[in-house]
């Protein structure tokens, strides 16, 4: 007995009950460079910090910055979030999708997060990382990258417009 394998038999797999394909054939992930993932990173301002709390995985969304090719967010002195970045290895996520085109892109940073010795010299340089969420958010903490990993969704087919009609 020969076992197939591959994006054609998954592809074939992945079928509704009407036979139609349950996925869209028209979209492609493309790698980025981590260059790129940087620069989009500077794009956006809500990410998610996964770390370890209690010996299981937790994520907490954070606005942020990117600074000098680190990223960096704010929380509350004695928080969760502040013990669990203590010189640890976290990952981070944040991307950019349009709910209506489905196009977009995600980047993956893992790396050691840790506080920042020197805040006030770093909240000059990130004015624009004021807090969101309520209450007072003076520890500031730094996740310098060791990976950097993205991806972005395209469209690779024709694209429907408003009118039922494909375009281009």
């Amino acid at each position: 007995m020969t076992v197939k394998s591959g994006p054609s038999t998954l592809a074939g797999a992945l079928k509704d009950a009407d036979g139609c394909s349950m996925y869209d054939e028209d979209r492609l992930f493309i790698p980025l460079p981590r260059a790129d993932c940087m620069r989009l990173l500077s794009t956006v301002r809500l990410g998610r910090v996964v770390y370890t709390d209690g010996a299981l995985p937790a994520i907490t969304p954070v606005n942020f910055a990117v600074d000098d090719g680190a990223i960096v967010f704010r929380t509350a002195p004695g928080s969760t979030l502040a013990l669990a970045t203590q010189n640890t290895v976290v990952a981070f996520e944040a991307d950019d999708i349009d709910p209506a085109d489905h196009d977009g892109w995600s980047v993956v940073v893992t790396g050691v997060a840790d506080g920042v010795p020197e805040p006030s010299l770093l909240a000059r340089r990130t004015q624009r990382l004021n807090p969101w969420a309520p209450g007072p958010r003076s520890h500031f903490v730094r996740i310098v990258p060791a990976t950097v990993t993205g991806r972005r969704l395209v469209r690779t087919g024709p694209i429907e417009s408003h009118s039922g009609t494909f375009g281009p």
